[in-house]
């Protein structure tokens, strides 16, 4: 078992209650299928936190700064997945995992090339050719965690600082910004094979078929969009009926020029050509529907109207390219960013931090709140 981030430590006569959590912990995840747990630190004790592959599916997102969560009797806690540590200085956050002998979690090492986190040994047209991937640079960080590391691309060389989690030219002295992050429900064998480890269950309990249930998969820089039709043969009314038939099942659809699976159990989609895999959520329409003891992202976002009266921001092919669900998920990433939508004859930017959206058009702008 690996243990990574705590916030406050342990006294030593509390070696034993702590190995005794441990464990404890680790029967919990196995029992749920998972080979992860994310945990708060409050009254001296460590405390499991209800329905954290919420935590864990954008945690695993390169372009994911933080997210808030809403445990129960907490009020809101805003976890920093860079230093994994909870923004209330009473609380100490801690991922675990749970993995047998000879397995690892398959990790992702990331640079930030200008708005886009990119994988290393998967680089962009016209970028030249890597000569490292994430698998080569994780084996360096685990010999020297706190040493340096350097690579080459194309004809430009690099030394990545793993203390300062930076990346830079050794020419021109540019700098990036860099993020180690595992990948969601990967695992990877003594023999180099990856593998998909068993998923944690869905935050929502199995409905009666009529419930209307929206499926998303999870896009470029986190956004997650919806399944729609004509773009792709099934949308998510067909999903969720199929779903209902089958839960533990897989389904076949396609989009654009390529077919995929829909793994109901693993809640991921692959591109059957080339094997890329994307996480796939079920969420409750319109209300985020959370169970006792668990999260939820539960704010809404509105704009102001020209009559002054405010709004919410709903998703429609005809309408709006967003809904409060999907500008939520983006600021969980960056509460300082910003985000571009569109209407049906306007694009706009929303600003997170001015909590303003501006027609990129007529430069109108307009101001925007966010209700919890």
């Amino acid at each position: 078992m690996s243990l990574r981030g705590f916030g406050n430590s342990y006294l030593e006569n509390e070696e034993e209650e702590e190995n005794y959590e441990q464990s404890t912990s680790s029967q919990s995840a196995s029992a749920r299928g998972s080979h992860f747990e994310w945990q708060l630190y409050e009254g001296q004790k460590w405390l499991s936190i209800g329905n954290d592959h919420v935590i864990e599916t954008h945690y695993c997102q390169p372009g994911a700064k933080g997210m808030n969560i809403y445990p129960s009797h907490m009020g809101q806690v805003y976890i920093d997945f860079d230093q994994i540590e909870a923004q209330n200085a009473a609380m100490g956050v801690r991922r675990l995992t749970f993995l047998p002998q000879g397995q690892n979690e398959d990790i992702g090492w990331y640079f930030k090339d200008n708005l886009i986190w990119r994988e290393y040994g998967s680089l962009g047209p016209g970028q030249g050719s890597s000569s490292v991937s994430s698998g080569d640079v994780e084996r360096q960080y685990i010999l020297r965690p706190q040493g340096t590391f350097h690579f080459t691309v194309g004809r430009n060389s690099y030394t990545l600082d793993f203390t300062a989690m930076t990346q830079t030219n050794s020419a021109t002295r540019v700098q990036r910004n860099v993020r180690r992050r595992p990948k969601f429900n990967s695992v990877v064998s003594g023999n180099g094979s990856v593998s998909i480890a068993q998923s944690a269950p869905t935050v929502i309990a199995s409905p009666p078929p009529s419930a209307g249930y929206t499926w998303e998969f999870m896009g470029e820089e986190g956004v997650w969009i919806e399944y729609q039709t004509p773009s792709c043969s099934l949308g998510s009314a067909e999903i969720e009926r199929r779903y209902q038939k089958n839960p533990k099942g897989q389904i076949r659809f396609k989009a654009g020029r390529y077919s995929y699976t829909l793994d109901f159990s693993g809640m991921c989609q692959t591109n059957i050509r080339i094997g890329t895999k994307r996480i796939v959520r079920r969420t409750q329409c319109e209300a985020q529907q959370t169970s006792s003891g668990g999260l939820g992202l539960r704010s809404r976002w509105q704009f102001q109207d020209v009559d002054g009266s405010w709004k919410d921001f709903a998703k429609r092919s005809d309408t709006c390219s967003v809904s409060s669900q999907d500008i939520e998920a983006q600021y969980q990433q960056n509460p300082n960013g910003t985000m571009n939508f569109t209407t049906r004859r306007f694009s706009y930017q929303l600003d997170f931090s001015a909590l303003t959206q501006r027609n990129l058009s007529t430069q109108t702008t307009r101001s925007v709140r966010r209700l919890n």
